[in-house]
């Protein structure tokens, strides 16, 4: 390759840049560095934050270039004036939202442990299957099945006051099967 067609190649680059990407290097290569140090002040030392708003604030400058480009003196009264106020709107933001908060401390408690309702629902239908058949009936119709007292009267074709007493005595003998198992209400 000849060196002068690299130096061709150059010069085409250079002619290819912006008058825009020109503005926000000279921009960056004067002010970045002032900048971020303002800024980290505002944020009180968080780096990262100081970071994000200097990039803001350049990234608005090169949307507001022309502008830029008419000003007469320094832009930096301009730029420490944007990342004020980008500082200042973040911190009104964040008052302006509830607090996140760390789902850490969550973890520490404890689920809702399954194996305690399957202990109580084993130790019911053990006290279940202590009733007689004609109470366990009355009971499942009623209580289980959410039957009224006539609909399980129907369904077990017996009267009504019948399934009303089975259901007193059946209830009666779960509570002390139930107390027994060392299960209270």
């Amino acid at each position: 390759m000849d060196p002068g067609e690299g130096v061709r190649k150059d010069a085409v680059v250079a002619d290819r840049t912006s008058p825009d990407e020109e503005l926000m290097r000279a921009l960056y290569e004067e002010h970045a560095g002032p900048l971020l140090a303002f800024v980290i002040r505002l944020v009180a030392g968080d780096r990262q934050r100081a970071e994000d708003v200097v990039q803001e604030t350049l990234l608005r400058a090169w949307r507001n270039a022309d502008q830029l480009r008419r000003a007469t003196g320094s832009a930096r009264p301009w730029l420490v004036t944007v990342a004020r106020r980008i500082v200042i709107d973040g911190h009104r933001s964040r008052q302006a939202r509830p607090q996140e908060v760390d789902p850490a401390p969550l973890e520490l408690v404890p689920a809702a442990d399954e194996i305690d309702r399957a202990l109580r629902l084993m130790t019911i239908s053990d006290a279940l299957g202590d009733l007689t058949d004609a109470h366990r009936e009355a009971l499942i119709e009623t209580y289980f099945k959410g039957r009224t007292v006539n609909e399980a009267a129907l369904e077990l074709g017996v009267p009504a006051g019948t399934i009303r007493s089975r259901v007193f005595y059946a209830l009666r003998s779960m509570k002390l099967s139930l107390e027994e198992r060392g299960v209270t209400a």
